[in-house]
């Protein structure tokens, strides 16, 4: 989908007064762009009037989102449609000072002053791998893909902007937060934040693609539903010699194989297995010829942690260990330990609000239970400063292979798109007519 005007147009190379039409071209992607909705005849009419007119609409946006991935930070089509979006829709928002991204603001058509604010959060960029998955509107960005589903998270999101944009049910306001960058270290949330974008929010909201999870159901849990992530790197360095004589020399191969097998295997006893620490390799470079011991090699791996306390103590355990195993091999190191994020803690009252959405949106049985992942979600340091709630949205179809996200196989059914429009409309009306209650006891 292109918006009208050229292909990836800024509105800010447009004349004044220019606003882009809301019809959609397609782009690869077929003429059909007819979706089911699960949730379709459940209510309220206005929200059904709403997708009957405007669903094809933001399939078309999320297809074109699919073929135009854009890295982290980097997300400037991806930010400059968001943008054109809502200035269509007549919604008031800004762009992330020095940044990529959005954030936007519904007043609430002068709702009482009772009402929360609630906040609604999707993370925008892709990843930097080659997409597998044969759609026709896959990614047209040589070794960039939307293989985590940040482009149904912005559909989603901007679909339920629209609708309650339109509605007069609404009755307080709603902040919009399109986050750059979730996908790296140190990621957008910060910028967000940093921007004013969680300041006055009352309750917080967001959605992640979950593919072992049927499309319209709905992955709900209290407490943690994600875990910690941190970046491990360690540089050896040693005199390199002939593979003849280790002895007289420092044996870089093999010290970097002491510590590939041991740290992780020390990690898990000196913390409480009820913390699942996961701490796996992802790289490792030394040497090239097999009768020369190295000068230099390098190891990179990630940490996950499910409990916060065990987070807490992990780094200096870490250089306790790495310290020990390397004492008697003589090399020299530099260990670099890359602190990311908390586990996402959702808040009791918040999920509720979530659960009660998922019924009214979807029906009685779209709501499931949901474990604790060991993936990482920045969306964690905005919970940090208001309470809030993740909750899975399944993109399975019920059928084809479950290819995990970050698979370059990676496919999101896309009833996902109305049954998230559903889940997050209905979740903002309960949050705001719960917080009347609570301010009117």
């Amino acid at each position: 989908m292109f918006l009208t005007g050229s292909p990836g147009t800024d509105a800010s190379t447009q004349p004044a007064g220019w606003v882009p039409s809301l019809a959609v071209t397609t782009v690869a992607a077929g003429a059909d762009r007819t979706v089911a909705d699960p949730g379709v005849g459940r209510g309220p009419q206005w929200l059904e009037d709403f997708l009957r007119r405007r669903l094809a609409d933001i399939i078309g946006l999320r297809r074109d989102l699919h073929a135009h991935p854009e890295l982290s930070h980097r997300e400037t089509r991806t930010t400059a449609m968001i943008e054109q979006w809502l200035t269509a829709a007549g919604i008031s928002h800004h762009g992330l000072p020095g940044s990529t991204g959005v954030i936007a603001e519904i007043d609430g058509h002068g709702g009482s002053r009772r009402a929360p604010v609630v906040g609604l959060r999707a993370d925008i960029d892709a990843l930097p791998l080659r997409e597998g998955s044969g759609l026709p509107f896959a990614s047209t960005v040589p070794g960039v893909a939307h293989a985590c589903g940040h482009d149904v998270h912005l559909a989603v999101l901007l679909g339920a902007a629209l609708a309650l944009q339109e509605s007069a049910a609404l009755t307080g306001p709603v902040r919009l937060l399109f986050q750059p960058a979730e996908e790296v270290m140190s990621g957008g949330a910060k910028d967000v934040i940093a921007a004013g974008g969680i300041d006055g929010v009352d309750l917080l909201f967001a959605l992640h693609c979950d593919p072992r999870t049927e499309a319209g159901r709905i992955g709900l849990k209290v407490g943690p539903i994600t875990s910690t992530s941190d970046l491990i790197e360690l540089r050896l360095s040693g005199q390199g010699g002939h593979t003849s004589r280790p002895h007289l020399t420092a044996d870089l191969v093999n010290a970097l194989g002491m510590v590939i097998t041991g740290l992780p295997l020390l990690i898990t006893r000196r913390l409480d297995p009820q913390a699942a620490a996961v701490m796996v390799w992802g790289a490792v470079q030394a040497g090239d010829a097999p009768n020369a011991i190295p000068q230099e090699g390098v190891l990179r791996g990630t940490l996950r942690l499910k409990r916060r306390d065990a987070w807490d103590v992990a780094e200096a355990l870490i250089r306790e260990l790495v310290a020990g195993l390397l004492a008697p091999t003589g090399v020299t190191y530099e260990l670099t330990v890359q602190r990311g994020v908390p586990p996402v803690e959702n808040d009791s009252s918040a999920t509720a609000l979530l659960r009660a959405g998922a019924v009214a949106a979807l029906g009685p049985d779209a709501a499931v239970d949901a474990e604790q992942s060991t993936g990482a979600e920045d969306f964690a340091e905005m919970l940090e400063l208001a309470p809030g709630a993740l909750a899975r949205l399944g993109v399975w179809d019920g059928q084809s292979e479950q290819c995990d996200l970050h698979s370059a196989r990676f496919v999101a059914d896309e009833r996902s798109i109305p049954a998230g429009i559903r889940l997050l409309v209905h979740t903002v009306l309960a949050a705001q007519a719960d917080g009347r209650r609570v301010a009117d006891a």
